[in-house]
């Protein structure tokens, strides 16, 4: 799980710019699926056909963006301003390593900062915007910076190095959500094995989640599954920082979602997922934080609507370049994810009214 963590956390491939990682997922599960295409917006969906005609069909949706941002200025000093893709907390932003996925390659930059020598002349308080920022890639004119390869609307991410920390957790750009792009990676190259049964499966690798959830809006649409599934990253609230609850802890298990700000999930998919976590022995956490959103959101709520439930992996430090998650975390919300699938025909037939 690791490598292929470090894999597609490598890639550049903020909100609209996932062609990258698109094609890196497509080079890892084409010989295990038995069909696929890039829809018009540039999902990758692919399909497993099932083995099992009393399975329902399933869609396991995960989003191969990440929050970056997008050259929109080069400077005559050569130093770059740029917007942001997703979203940000500026404060975090002053001082960071950047990668720029230019014409002639990645090029690395920093964000800059003035010299702590100049802090006594300024307003502690002041937090600069992104838009007073800018990136230095150690160009000293506009004319040098082309020819290294940069121009607008070019994409960017974090520059940071994605590493093992710790007793079997790692840190790095990109956790959310190519820990899920991971999971749902494994599970087309496993599942089917050792005579599981299961319904046609679905697999949606979606686009511009970080900005609204796009990608995801005409994913049911395009498949017209019976259920859904995604797979995401969650925020832990299990530091000392203030408004953090204990609610959500790294090293617990895989979240179950109840709710966030774009869904309520199904209780048929919740329940479930409950249910075969007990039957497992799968350790897990129930999530209400309404903070946040994912693809569940946009899916529940297309085409003919689609009963949907959401597999949360815990990770600290959302949305920065320092995401941690737990490798434990990982395996069990893998399981979770195996077994829900496995045992779908319990729910065939079933609806609201059920629960």
């Amino acid at each position: 799980m690791y490598e292929l963590l470090k894999d597609l956390c490598d890639i550049v491939g903020p909100s609209g710019f996932e062609q990258d990682v698109q094609r890196f997922i497509l080079n890892e599960v084409k010989d295990y699926v038995d069909e696929y295409h890039v829809d018009p917006v540039g999902n990758l969906i692919v399909k497993k056909k099932g083995n099992n005609p009393d399975f329902p069909s399933l869609v396991i949706a995960a989003h191969t963006d990440e929050i970056g941002f997008i050259v929109k200025k080069i400077e005559d000093n050569g130093l770059i301003r740029f917007e942001k893709l997703g979203g940000f907390d500026d404060r975090i932003l002053t001082s960071l390593p950047v990668r720029i996925r230019s014409e002639k390659g990645t090029v690395d930059g920093v964000i800059g900062t003035i010299s702590a020598h100049y802090v006594k002349w300024d307003d502690p308080k002041r937090i600069s915007s992104h838009r007073d920022l800018y990136i230095d890639i150690g160009a000293r004119t506009a004319e040098e910076a082309v020819e290294m390869g940069i121009k607008v609307g070019q994409p960017i991410s974090y520059g940071t190095e994605f590493k093992k920390i710790g007793n079997n957790r790692v840190v790095g750009k990109a956790l959310d959500d190519r820990a899920g792009c991971a999971l749902l990676i494994r599970l087309l190259q496993n599942i089917g094995g050792n005579e599981a049964q299961h319904g046609d499966i679905y697999g949606a690798f979606t686009v511009q989640e970080e900005v609204g959830l796009r990608g995801a809006s005409v994913v049911s649409a395009a498949v017209d599954p019976d259920f859904a599934l995604a797979l995401d990253t969650t925020p832990t609230s299990d530091t000392f920082d203030v408004l953090m609850t204990g609610t959500r802890s790294l090293g617990n298990g895989p979240c179950i979602k109840i709710a966030d700000k774009s869904l309520i999930a199904h209780p048929l998919v919740t329940q479930h997922l409950e249910k075969v976590a007990a039957e497992g022995n799968i350790p897990y956490q129930h999530e209400v934080f309404m903070g946040i959103g994912t693809d569940a959101g946009a899916i529940h709520m297309t085409n003919k609507g689609v009963t949907t439930g959401v597999i949360s992996i815990p990770s600290r430090y959302t949305h920065t370049p320092i995401e941690v998650v737990d490798l434990d975390d990982m395996e069990n919300s893998y399981k979770l994810l195996h077994d829900f699938v496995v045992t779908l025909d319990q729910l065939k037939g079933k609806t609201f009214l059920d629960t």
